[in-house]
């Protein structure tokens, strides 16, 4: 499975679409706004510079991509008016891998823009976007051109497939039965990608730049715990089931992982000293819900069942590596029985998504 091709939320804005369902994901942008803020204030005080370039990178598609960025600038605005500075201009880069549905968000930009500039007022710089298809485990942009960049929900995702995972047959992830040798093998991935990462962010940005990175991790030091795999762990019951029935070939099973992996606290603090680019300025861990639409209020029958919801979140995000491993003629079938199995545990247990955030500034 080549990861650069086939790694991508589900496009568009249909029922299945990630634009339809990333409340999880924006929830979790909000949840660490203090960091990101915190960080923006932190860059722009320090030079006041007369222009600033930001990168999202794994933006997807759909109103969180824009959600963020407006975050960003209304803070800077809010800053550079207390102190009577004049408005930066900005560039925003938009990153994602070459199958993100790129059109959806450039489709939407005018009226984006339209809506920031009575946000901001008169006064406040022009902005302009780009969107730069590519890997991030690898350049994207010149040498000292980013002053901030900033990634959620992204960097758990591998660059690829770990190497030696034939000994962890039906887990489709790490599991509780997956045998040691396959627990090393996603770390090691893990390991080499970050690292890749973090050179070549510490290339791209300025002096005095920042970044600020939110992933799926967990607490525990066991890279198996429930806390970070239990949602892949249902998934591969969904799909065993349906071997059972001769509905998949037990040979794409077996040979099926996800290109994951969710780091503790300690693992991605090792990384950065490791590396040496960059100096931590903090460090968080928070916990979101699996069913984000829990405290919503105003919800269709639908949307309150939380098996439903947690499903079709993770359809946005899971469909096009089902689809492109096992065929689309499995998708809806898979991911009703994922929708029944998450039901039955939710019923019985709560269950939350681990984040970790990293505040990091080049010297």
């Amino acid at each position: 499975m080549e990861v650069v091709q086939v790694l991508h939320m589900n496009g568009g804005v249909g029922e299945t679409s990630y634009a339809k369902n990333s409340l999880l994901q924006q929830k979790v942008i909000t949840m660490t706004k203090p960091i990101t803020e915190e960080a923006i204030t932190k860059l722009y005080c320090s030079k006041y510079p007369e222009e600033i370039a930001i990168a999202d990178l794994g933006c997807s598609s759909g109103p969180n991509t824009f959600f963020l960025v407006s975050e960003l600038l209304k803070v800077v605005d809010s800053v550079r008016q207390k102190i009577g500075q004049k408005s930066p201009e900005y560039q925003v880069f938009l990153n994602d891998l070459p199958g993100n549905d790129f059109n959806t968000i450039f489709r939407s930009l005018s009226i984006f823009q339209n809506k920031l500039r009575k946000q901001l007022g008169p006064g406040n710089g022009p902005c302009f976007f780009t969107g730069v298809p590519g890997s991030f485990y690898g350049r994207l942009f010149r040498k000292n051109s980013l002053h901030f960049v900033h990634s959620s929900y992204s960097l758990h995702w591998l660059s690829q497939v770990p190497q030696g995972l034939e000994s962890n047959k039906r887990n489709i992830y790490m599991a509780s039965t997956s045998p040691p040798d396959v627990l090393k093998a996603y770390y090691v991935q893990f390991q080499k990608d970050f690292s890749l990462f973090l050179k070549c962010r510490s290339e791209e940005l300025v002096d005095g730049g920042r970044m600020v990175l939110t992933l799926i991790g967990r607490r525990s030091d066991d890279p198996s715990s429930k806390e970070c795999c239990y949602f892949w762990e249902l998934l591969a019951m969904a799909l065993s089931d349906m071997l059972v029935e001769g509905l998949i070939e037990e040979e794409k099973l077996n040979s099926f992982n996800i290109p994951m992996y969710t780091p503790s606290p300690a693992e991605v603090k090792y990384e950065v000293v490791k590396e040496g680019s960059f100096n931590i300025d903090r460090l968080e861990v928070t916990e979101v819900t699996w069913n984000a639409y829990l405290d919503e209020t105003d919800l269709s029958d639908a949307f309150k069942d939380g098996g439903y919801n947690v499903a079709k979140c993770m359809r946005a995000v899971a469909e096009p590596l089902l689809a492109s491993y096992f065929g689309e003629e499995i998708l809806d079938e898979v991911f009703r029985r994922y929708r029944e199995i998450i039901s039955d545990r939710l019923s019985k247990e709560k269950n939350e998504f681990v984040n970790v955030t990293v505040s990091l500034i080049k010297p």
